[in-house]
């Protein structure tokens, strides 16, 4: 069964079942493999290893968001100095790769230009299928860089390739795209928090 399953009546209506999805899809998201994901992004900044983001559409919006979130707001309080870069971020590369080479390389023509062994690649795809997000997960397998996987619907290749997969059950790409800036924001957070003065926490806003 896929929602929305029928039409509703109103907004209001159709706003407390979007609501009741989102919570199921919350709920979904395995705990231990979030841990896991944590622990790369906390060594990961502790070296000074970058971290790259990319993804599609929607998704490339929550990989550039995510760059504010895990480098500004990482660093503050924390004496981090996180290296967090988009790879949707730079239209003049994406294009340039795109028109001469292919969109599907998009990614991965980055991280060979850019990636080091010990760097992370966190990739956001609803489908988990995008061409140039598994190539990029591909590459950073066969390169020395760990891969964490935000995914939806079955998790597709994506999901199957990374290092560590966080899959949010779902099937409706508003649903699985609020639960990945929701994970994005945690990690955030958490790993903010546990960088940070432990007085500061209730001081400070996040």
């Amino acid at each position: 069964m896929t929602f929305p399953e029928r039409p509703f009546s109103s907004g209001a209506e159709f706003f407390d079942a979007y609501a009741g999805q989102v919570t199921r899809a919350l709920a979904s998201v395995s705990r231990e493999r979030l841990a896991a994901a944590e622990r790369l992004l906390a060594d990961a900044h502790l070296r000074g290893a970058q971290v790259f983001s990319c993804g599609n559409g929607g998704s490339a919006a929550i990989a550039n968001h995510l760059v504010c979130d895990h480098s500004r707001g990482l660093s503050a309080d924390t004496g981090l100095r996180p290296r967090v870069q988009s790879l949707v971020a730079t239209v003049e590369v994406v294009t340039a790769i795109a028109n001469d080479v292919a969109y599907a390389e998009v990614f991965a023509v980055q991280l060979r230009l850019q990636a080091r062994p010990g760097d992370v690649l966190v990739t956001i795809s609803s489908s988990g299928d995008s061409e140039n997000v598994v190539r990029a997960i591909q590459w950073a397998k066969d390169n020395g860089v760990a891969s964490i996987a935000l995914t939806g619907f079955s998790g597709g290749r994506s999901a199957a390739l990374a290092d560590v997969a966080l899959h949010v059950e779902a099937d409706n790409y508003g649903v699985i795209e609020d639960v990945h800036q929701s994970l994005m924001h945690a990690l955030a957070q958490s790993l903010r928090m546990r960088a940070m003065p432990a007085d500061l926490v209730a001081c400070r806003k996040f």
